[in-house]
């Protein structure tokens, strides 16, 4: 595969991203009811999940998701027999959002309800309640109505036991209610915000994504080609193609199928991985917590080889049996074989950056990613052999292998040992160990760095470091520089200090055990109260659609609204209105409203926030700001996940100019 064409697959995945589509609806219900006598039925719910997505299964523990339960709301001439059945059993592991293990379905899942009928003429209404989630957000606890009415031949009555009566919630329907003042609850049209630009994150941010992990993967090829392992290979390589062929031309041309080979052979090897595991099974593993913990092992047995204990290499018989396929065959097929043995050549020095590589892009829950990352990472190794072919005098201008090789890897095992915490960071805190709080981490790669940066500095040897003659040299200074200054700035992270540029790493604040750094927003949790207030102070208001089981809005909370300059904005500008959608705490009684067509009973504050964004905004996906006026009215957003201070702050100072 040429680079113009690997940059046209690029370019086509980027554009196959979906469009943001404001109202997520990644499980689709079908349901039915069937008679199988006379006076027994069965009512069935269909649910088809989307990829990437999880349904939360009946039986949780508390203090976790919403459960899927079935809910009663008008029950004539029928008894229910038994409990909610599902079809196969719920995959269960411990979730690291919730920090509990957890039951869900992926896929798709079925579940069916017995009835007895005691009646000729019977009525089933009610609704199952369910929340699904993915690696980046969780939707709101979403109802599915259903209605069922039939005839058929009654029999006797038939008696519920009281465990089944427990488990069903049994209530009246009452008239519909206004959820709250119609000025405030007025719906608003977002769409054409959308469309402009008020609206960030959302398509872009996927977008966004895709390029991270190309970037990622390009850097971590050129960081394997600095290593022992690949280096060298560079001017053997290429004197071999000018030596094997009488034409210069025809030497640029193998040249570049080489490196088209490896390019070829690693697209294959992340697509490979996927189609194996599948998209959706490799972003549960990226979640997963005892996963994490083998790959905090494993980066540790590499960065322990790096530092020279061991090497770790692939059988040399594998690599022997390639170079005789590659000395056997001619043409195409030998350039091929001789791409796939530096593969397996180099596999001691490339595995740790392909590993943590591939863990990223599985977080993406979609085959595109790892081959994507694996296309940029074999974009950056393929490059300087085939420039080298085309330009030979470059060669001898190449630094030669020596102890500086060395010193790379020994660089990489330290930032391997680094990179190694954030996975049992996510272990640690899905099982509550405690063992790696925020204070902890921060110190750990306080020292990691700095002892990088006295090795840069020649302070630090290992055993099988060449001895230092004449001093080091200017670029290895400013690295070395680098290091320590990176150490310095993580220091103010033991106390609390937010460490904005790393938040993605390291544990969260709340684990902190000796926060100095306070602060915190003057937030309403109430829509209504926190509208009468911005009346009375005649301020505009900042609305913030968040959940309890979003990690996105963590994210963002850490990256941007920590910011001082954001703090300021809102502080002096701003009424705040802070509701989760997730939120359990019982309405003092239940609210129903009509929503498409079905009246829909909101008995939490969760849901009455959550039909709020449907009702008002027509989204459902967390986070999601906007900017209204005292009166209700659409001053500036939707704003979506975007970790853009100044596009945030942009939005903020919009929402102020137009609240006027």
């Amino acid at each position: 595969m040429t680079t113009r064409r690997f940059f046209a697959f690029l370019t086509l995945a980027v554009c196959a991203v979906a469009l943001h589509a404001e109202i997520l609806t990644p499980a689709k219900w079908t349901s039915e009811v069937e008679m199988t006598d006379d006076t027994h039925g069965v009512m069935t719910f269909t649910a088809s999940i989307d990829d990437g997505w999880h349904l939360y299964s009946t039986n949780l523990p508390k203090g976790g998701p919403e459960p899927l339960s079935l809910n009663i709301e008008a029950a004539d001439g029928v008894t229910l027999d038994g409990e909610l059945t599902p079809s196969k059993a719920p995959h269960e592991q411990v979730d690291n959002v919730f920090h509990m293990k957890l039951g869900w379905w992926t896929e798709g899942v079925t579940l069916t309800q017995a009835f007895t009928v005691t009646k000729p003429d019977y009525v089933i209404e009610g609704f199952l309640k369910y929340m699904l989630c993915n690696d980046v957000t969780c939707q709101a606890p979403t109802k599915e109505h259903f209605s069922f009415k039939g005839k058929t031949q009654a029999a006797a009555p038939a008696q519920v036991s009281a465990d089944v009566e427990d488990s069903i919630v049994m209530t009246e329907l009452k008239p519909v209610a206004a959820p709250g003042s119609d000025q405030v609850w007025a719906p608003v049209d977002t769409e054409a915000a959308a469309q402009g630009d008020d609206a960030q994150g959302s398509a872009a941010s996927s977008s966004h994504s895709f390029w991270y992990i190309f970037i990622g993967g390009f850097i971590g090829g050129l960081l394997a080609l600095l290593t022992p392992c690949v280096w060298p290979m560079i001017p053997l390589t290429v004197s071999f193609f000018l030596k094997k062929n009488k034409s210069r031309a025809s030497s640029i041309r193998d040249a570049m199928l080489y490196g088209g080979s490896i390019i070829v052979i690693y697209l294959l090897l992340g697509l490979l991985i996927t189609a194996l595991f599948g998209a959706s099974s490799l972003n549960a593993l990226s979640t997963n917590a005892i996963f994490n913990i083998i790959f905090f092992a494993m980066l540790v047995v590499f960065a322990i080889s790096f530092f020279g204990a061991f090497d770790i290499k692939l059988p040399d018989s594998w690599a022997n049996k390639m170079d005789s396929k590659a000395e056997a065959t001619t043409g195409l097929l030998s350039i091929f074989f001789m791409a796939f043995t530096l593969t397996l050549v180099s596999f001691s020095c490339t595995g740790p950056i392909i590993g943590t590589l591939l863990v990223e892009a599985a977080g993406m829950g979609n085959f595109t990613g790892p081959a994507i990352g694996m296309g940029g990472f074999a974009l950056a190794l393929a490059i300087p052999f085939t420039l080298f072919a085309v330009f030979p005098s470059w060669l001898k201008e190449m630094p030669k292998s020596g102890g500086w090789l060395n010193s790379v890897k020994v660089v990489l095992g330290f930032i391997e040992l680094a990179l190694s915490l954030k996975f049992l960071s996510v272990a640690d805190l899905a099982y509550g160990w405690g063992i790696l709080d925020r204070e902890t981490f921060v110190a750990l790669w306080v020292v990691i760095f700095a002892l990088l940066g006295v090795y840069l500095l020649g302070k630090l040897r290992f055993a099988h470091d060449p001895e230092m003659k004449g001093g080091i040299g200017v670029f290895r200074f400013f690295l070395a520089l680098i290091s320590l200054s990176f150490a310095v700035y993580l220091l103010p992270g033991l106390w609390g200090a937010p460490l904005k540029s790393v938040s993605a790493f390291v544990p969260p604040l709340y684990t902190q055990d000796f926060n100095l750094y306070g602060g915190g927003f003057n937030e309403y949790d109430d829509y209504d109260e926190g509208m009468r207030q911005a009346a009375a102070q005649g301020k505009p208001v900042l609305v913030d659609f968040s959940g309890y089981g979003c990690v996105n809005c963590r994210k963002m909370e850490a990256a941007v609204m920590d910011d001082s300059r954001v703090r300021k904005v809102i502080e002096d500008n701003y009424v705040m209105i802070k509701l989760m959608v997730d939120d359990k705490k019982e309405l003092p009684e239940p609210i129903y409203v009509d929503e498409n067509g079905k009246k829909v009973k909101l008995t939490t504050y969760g849901d009455r926030w959550s039909y709020l964004q449907r009702y008002k905004f027509g989204a459902n996906s967390q986070p999601y700001y906007v900017v209204l006026n005292a009166r209700g009215e659409l001053a500036s957003g939707p704003y979506f996940y975007d970790e853009s201070i100044d596009g945030f702050i942009g939005f903020l100072n919009k929402g102020i100019e137009k609240a006027q």
